[in-house]
């Protein structure tokens, strides 16, 4: 995602609708219109030699994994929109701080890898755990897919993991033009919580928009959630929208913006209905530090990302919501949630603990994958209060 998002209102769009011919567009720089960058025809230069049959094996891992999970059947239930295109600057001056839980949270670790981290119970096996089930959700236009070395690693040493394709990604089949809601959007995971016995807990981990599908779950299944993870994620406060956090990085660079583009699926004088990604320009965004094979083969799997869910206000209580503990993972070579974003919205609502991933991109799971293992296995073991 990128800050050009808190640059868009309702009246922008259809102006802009009005003077573009096509249907999908780059976003334009935040307050220089005039700017604009149209989407390069180039094709994405490749500075080594891509494997074809690496990639091909890639894939295979790729649609093992999509296959062990459950797909909905039948049409999905459509729900009543609810999307406030208002100014998202104006409406984040009114958004309300979720009181932190009574416990008691220890400092931030400012600076640590995690060869470095002293936590409490490093020595625990798996099979004492409490909870040593992850659910994976993936970011914005990437799918359950993109966990698939987390995934591997995960089982290895003996955890139970599940990554969900949310509605739209992945392999799930609908449209994400025709997402009209979060809750729309959300709806695997939330389906996927439900199912879970009563006696049932598992560590939520979201990467980039997938944080606010997180923090959706854990307001309605605190019962079934023992921890939550933020992975260079949206980490939002109450009644705060994805397009209010990113009206914090306005005036940052604009390369991530310059790889964006609106879809308008139900016409140009419409608010936007999903988007895009510059295929030539993923790796400077997304990508920056991860393997040539790993970029190909993500530039072939990431779809759009729907537009409706992003304007949409959380709404998070202390009891539910705030009554989980959290993590957050920043990755400090992030070009698409720069690491002053991140900083900004953990300072504005402290998690337990934050590890920084030093030479990650956006993508963790694919750049540095062991890196983020480490991390996940120390979170699993940090003893619940």
């Amino acid at each position: 995602m990128g800050n050009s998002l808190a640059c868009f209102s309702q009246n922008q769009a259809i102006k802009r609708n009005k003077t573009r011919a096509k249907s999908s567009h780059s976003l334009p720089p935040p307050h220089f219109p005039s700017s604009a960058s149209q989407r390069s025809d180039k094709v994405f230069p490749k500075e080594n030699s891509i494997d074809d049959d690496y990639i091909k094996d890639q894939a295979r891992v790729a649609a093992a994994l999509l296959l062990q999970h459950h797909q909905q059947k039948g049409t999905l239930t459509q729900f009543e929109r609810s999307v406030s295109l208002r100014d998202p600057l104006a409406s984040s001056k009114r958004q309300k701080r979720i009181p932190r839980s009574s416990s008691s949270r220890p400092s931030l670790l400012s600076d640590s890898l995690p060869q470095q981290l002293e936590l409490p119970n490093q020595g625990t096996e798996v099979e004492e755990l409490e909870t040593k089930h992850f659910v994976l959700v993936h970011g914005g236009g990437f799918g359950a897919w993109c966990w698939y070395k987390t995934s591997t690693l995960l089982k290895e040493n003996g955890y139970q993991v599940d990554a969900i394709d949310l509605t739209g990604s992945g392999a799930h089949s609908f449209d994400s033009n025709n997402i009209t809601s979060l809750s729309e959007y959300v709806k695997p995971l939330t389906n996927y919580l439900e199912k879970l016995p009563e006696s049932k807990k598992v560590i939520l981990v979201g990467h980039d928009i997938g944080g606010v599908c997180v923090s959706y779950a854990m307001e309605l299944h605190r019962s079934k959630i023992s921890k939550a993870v933020f992975i260079a994620a949206a980490m939002l406060m109450n009644e705060q929208s994805i397009l209010d956090m990113f009206s914090m990085q306005l005036g940052s660079d604009n390369l991530c913006q310059r790889a964006q583009m609106f879809l308008y699926a139900n016409g140009k004088n419409r608010p936007p209905t999903a988007i895009d990604f510059d295929k030539s320009l993923l790796k400077d965004v997304l990508f920056n530090q991860t393997p040539a094979k790993d970029v190909e083969l993500a530039s072939v799997l990431m779809r759009p990302i729907p537009f409706a869910p992003l304007t949409e206000k959380l709404s998070l209580s202390a009891t539910n919501y705030g009554s989980i503990p959290r993590f957050y993972v920043k990755t400090l070579e992030d070009f698409a949630i720069a690491v002053s974003l991140q900083e900004a919205m953990i300072d504005s609502d402290p998690p337990e603990h934050v590890f920084q991933m030093k030479g990650s991109d956006h993508s963790p799971f694919l750049s540095k994958p062991q890196a983020l293992h480490k991390i996940l296995v120390e979170i699993s073991k940090i003893p619940l209060k």
